[in-house]
Parts: C-alpha cells; sequence; structure tokens
C-alpha cells in the first residue's frame, strides 16, 4: 500500500474542502470494505484518504409515514436491519440488506458504501481497468471468463454488473441520492445515479470527485407492495447471480403502476419498462408474472458464457411480483 495523507474532518464542508478535483487524488473512507482492498491491490493510490466516519449530519436514521424513510449514509447495514419500520414497510430494502450473509460488512459497510462500491469485474479487480483488450486489440471479456458479467445494457464498451445491493429496491421505490460538495447540496434519483463509464478514468456514479453521498431518501410507501428476489449460488458470503426489485400500486386486485428493477445483470441496475408496461392494469398471477419476467430480458445478449442468466433473470422477476403482491414476505 503506497503512502498516504490521512485526514478526519468534523464536518461536511470541512471533508469537501479536502477532496480533490480528480478521481484518485483522494478517496473517501467511510466502511473501508471496498477501498482498503482496492488500497492493497494497488488499484486505487490515493495522496490524501479522507475519513468522513465523524460526520454527524451523514449519520441516522428517520422515518414517518408521512414522509417516508430518511437514511444518513454512514448508517452500517446492521443498523439498517435493527430499525423497526424498515422490515414492515420497506420489505424490499430490508430484504437486500439481509442479503449480505457476512456479519462484518453489516457491520462495517455502509448504505452510501453499498451505493459506491467499484465493480467486483475480475478483470478490473486484476488491474486491467474496465475495457481490458487483447494483443491485438480485441475487447478481452466477450469471449473470455464472462460467466457473472453483463446480459444488458453490453452492448458496448463495459461488461461488468452493477455491485449494489441496496440500488435495485431504491430505484423501484423512486428514492433519492442527496449529494453534498462545494457548491452545497444536489439531490439525483437513484436510477440517474448510476451511470456506464466511457473511459477508464471515469467512475460508475454521477459523483464529481469532490462530492459525497451524505443521505438517501426514500419516499412514503402508504399503498406500495414491494419486494425484492435474488438469484445466489450460496447462502454464505457471495453476490447474487440475478436480482429483481418490484414496487406495485395497487387498486384492489388490480395493478395500477409498476416499478421493475434488475441487479447484477447490467453495468447499471436496469429498469424494464417493457415489464413495467405488461403489469399495468392487470391483476397479479402467476400468467402475469411471467409475462413480465419475459418481457424484462428482452433485448438481452448474454455472452459466451452467462446465457444461464437469462433464464434466472427472468425467474427473478416473476417471483418478484409474485412476492410484492403478497406483501413482500
Amino acid at each position: 500500500m503506497n503512502a498516504f495523507e490521512y485526514a478526519a474532518p468534523t464536518t461536511k464542508e470541512q471533508a469537501v474542502s479536502l477532496l480533490g478535483n480528480q478521481w484518485g487524488e483522494t478517496e473517501i473512507l467511510a466502511g473501508g470494505t471496498d477501498l482498503l482492498s482496492l488500497m492493497k491491490d494497488s488499484l486505487s493510490t490515493p495522496k490524501r484518504l479522507v475519513n468522513i466516519k465523524n460526520i454527524r449530519e451523514f449519520q441516522g436514521i428517520h422515518y414517518s409515514a408521512s414522509a417516508g424513510l430518511r437514511l444518513g449514509a454512514l448508517v452500517t447495514l446492521e443498523e439498517f436491519l435493527g430499525y423497526p419500520s424498515v422490515k414492515k414497510v420497506y420489505p424490499s430494502l430490508f430484504q437486500a440488506a439481509d442479503g449480505v450473509r457476512s456479519l462484518q460488512l453489516r457491520n462495517l459497510g455502509t448504505v452510501g458504501g453499498d451505493l459506491c462500491q467499484r465493480p467486483r469485474c475480475w478483470y478490473f479487480r486484476s488491474g486491467l481497468g474496465y475495457f481490458p483488450k487483447t494483443d491485438d486489440g480485441k475487447d478481452l471479456i466477450p469471449l473470455g471468463e464472462n460467466q457473472y458479467h453483463a446480459i444488458l445494457g453490453n452492448s458496448g464498451p463495459a461488461y461488468f454488473v452493477n455491485p449494489s445491493s441496496l440500488a435495485p429496491a431504491l430505484i423501484a421505490l423512486e428514492a433519492k441520492i442527496r449529494i453534498f460538495g462545494p457548491s452545497g447540496w444536489r439531490d439525483v434519483f437513484a436510477e440517474q445515479f448510476f451511470v456506464t463509464p466511457k473511459s477508464d478514468g471515469e467512475r460508475e456514479t454521477v459523483l464529481r470527485p469532490n462530492e459525497i453521498v451524505g443521505e438517501i431518501l426514500v419516499p412514503a410507501a402508504e399503498g406500495l407492495r414491494n419486494a425484492i428476489y435474488e438469484v445466489r449460488q450460496k447462502e454464505a458470503l457471495d453476490w447474487p447471480l440475478a436480482v429483481a426489485a418490484v414496487t406495485l400500486r395497487t387498486s384492489g386486485k388490480t395493478i395500477q403502476s409498476a416499478r421493475v428493477v434488475l441487479g447484477h445483470v447490467a453495468p447499471v441496475p436496469w429498469r424494464s419498462r417493457d415489464a413495467e408496461k405488461t403489469l399495468a392494469g392487470k391483476t397479479v398471477s402467476e400468467a402475469t408474472a411471467k409475462e413480465a419476467g419475459e418481457a424484462a430480458v428482452k433485448g438481452a445478449r448474454p455472452l459466451s458464457k452467462n446465457s444461464y442468466k437469462v433464464q434466472l433473470a427472468r425467474v427473478a422477476v416473476k417471483r418478484a411480483i409474485l412476492r410484492a403482491a403478497e406483501g413482500g414476505a
């Protein structure tokens, strides 16, 4: 690990003033569960590390039925899981956090860090960047070891999948992410927070190098049914192979509107408007849920070794819809 300066500001203004204007100059330390691994492998070599753990404004959880849920970015997953209202009102978020099985990650990892973690792509983690090439300049991933890579949004140049556990549920719930920078606060819908980089010098979110995720705002969920369904190889510490988060607004047994978001299948959390359209105006049934699952993977472009993920995504959408209709249990 390279030598670096260390700063531990106590206010958000101090923290922002310590951040650089170019990616890689400085890095933000919260839980550190991802960043320290990147630094140990020399994938991140900041000149300064800015520890934001002591900034009180970025801490805490608050919920009210009228205003919804406010999550400080420094809230750990374990704190989040222990908050009484979450499981009842936002079962999709609870299920997503509960899917992180490592007690170490739950106790150290933060909700802000979950949104900002870097890709788990083994090419990226081996130091080959977002867009690894063969010796003759061709993309390495499409015909390489790609069994965990993207099946949607992968027409180029990126093939990695977004690793966030909470993002699909937050997008399905129309959450906002509040970002603090030199000009103050700015709000971004969770759906717009994630981007696909076009060069190795970019990042996977709309954050600028001198900005910090400060809090997440989730709207009130009255009249909404929400759930998530994850497909994993194992229940121990592992990232899912495919995820679907669903939010349904219903009138009686009829679906008025729906939001369907897939995770771990694209470089960004993937909202399926085709699946949403198939649900509007219908009642929930096995057939309706199956139709939405089919619509969700329309246009999928599996690589040489990951076509199995198309079926997993299809099934995840179907089961998330049925689970949401039952109240998220």
